[in-house]
Order: C-alpha cells, then sequence, then structure tokens
C-alpha cells in the first residue's frame, strides 16, 4: 500500500530542511562552490533551454530553485521512510543539471549532512525516463514546491512539452556543428574540416 504525502506535510518538512541548510555554516561556501562549477561543466541540453541563459547572472536564482527542489527530495525521503524512488522527484531540466553542481560538492555536502542530520537526495537511477525532463505544472512535484516555498521561477521551471521543444531546437542548431544525439557524441573537428 501506498502512503499518500499532502502537500502540507512535505512543505513544513522542506521548510525547516532549508532552514537547517542555510544556517549551516558552510552553506555560503556550497553556493560558491555551486557558482564556480559552471566553468567546470559542460552541458549542451541543460542550460542553454533557458532562454538567453548566462551562467554568472542566473546562478544565484538557479541555485535558489535547486536547493528548495533538494529540500523537497529530502523532505520526501524522509517523510516515505527513506524511500529513494518516491524521494526522486520529477524536476524541471535546468534544476535537475544544477543538482549536479550541487552534489559535485560532496565533500562538503557530506560535512553538511553530518551536522544537519540530513541527507540531500539525488539517484539518477531512480529517475525512470527523466532525462527529458518530465516535470509539469500542476503535478506532484509543483504541488509540493508551491506549498513550501510559493511561486516557482518561471524561467527555470521549465515543462515536459516545452523542454523537448527547446531541445529539438538545439537538436538542429548543434547538428550543424558536429554534436548529435543530445550532446551525447561530438564531431565537431570532422565538421570543421569539410
Amino acid at each position: 500500500m501506498t502512503t499518500v504525502i499532502e502537500p502540507a506535510a512535505v512543505a513544513v518538512r522542506a521548510r525547516q530542511i532549508l532552514d537547517a541548510w542555510q544556517a549551516d555554516p558552510e552553506f555560503g561556501r556550497l553556493w560558491e562552490g555551486c557558482a564556480k562549477y559552471s566553468s567546470d561543466w559542460d552541458d549542451f541540453y541543460g542550460y542553454p533551454i533557458i532562454l538567453d541563459y548566462d551562467a554568472v547572472a542566473d546562478a544565484p536564482a538557479l541555485f535558489t530553485e535547486t536547493t528548495r527542489a533538494m529540500a523537497l527530495k529530502s523532505a520526501m525521503y524522509e517523510l516515505t521512510g527513506y524511500d529513494e524512488k518516491r524521494a526522486e522527484l520529477p524536476l524541471p531540466v535546468p534544476v535537475d543539471v544544477m543538482s549536479h553542481a550541487l552534489c559535485a560538492q560532496f565533500t562538503l555536502l557530506s560535512r553538511m549532512q553530518d551536522r544537519t542530520g540530513i541527507k540531500f537526495v539525488h539517484m539518477t537511477d531512480m529517475e525512470d525516463g527523466m532525462a527529458g525532463g518530465t516535470w509539469n505544472h500542476g503535478d506532484f512535484t509543483h504541488q509540493r514546491y508551491r506549498a513550501a516555498f510559493g511561486p516557482v521561477n518561471d524561467r527555470f521551471w521549465i515543462d515536459a512539452a516545452e523542454t523537448e521543444r527547446r531541445r529539438q531546437v538545439l537538436d538542429e542548431v548543434y547538428g550543424r556543428i558536429g554534436v548529435t544525439e543530445r550532446g551525447r557524441k561530438a564531431a565537431i573537428l570532422s565538421v570543421a574540416a569539410a
């Protein structure tokens, strides 16, 4: 039997989790690490779906959205009895990509987990076909986010259909320079030599 987790319960716990993380003495360093991560991460189909994306200018708001989403996932993890599958909420692609930058701060996150007793939850193998971006307005994630933090930032919370539309545009643009299979293959030098 699956227990329904009400938005209000998730919202209360997610706000508590985010408050605990923000009160941690290394939260500022976590932000700095994620902000600097843009120079270490090549991403062809996540951040570029944001209109007029700017790695530096968009980082603060995207970090805020991501820590909120991660707090929701951690709340779900606790409220479901540590069920990784149910805690892996569908997220919009840009937020998911920023969560990878956050998780790359592994040593720092480990210390924060030890101090707060709260687990950061992100399991790619539990995403169940989410690589295309399966978040949608009004879905389970959206209901819990809205209950906890109010409206989503529409700049980053791009729904599944719009994500796919934008990725198809990127497919055409990137294909002309030899980047195919959604960034998994690149033959840029071969295309340039032709």
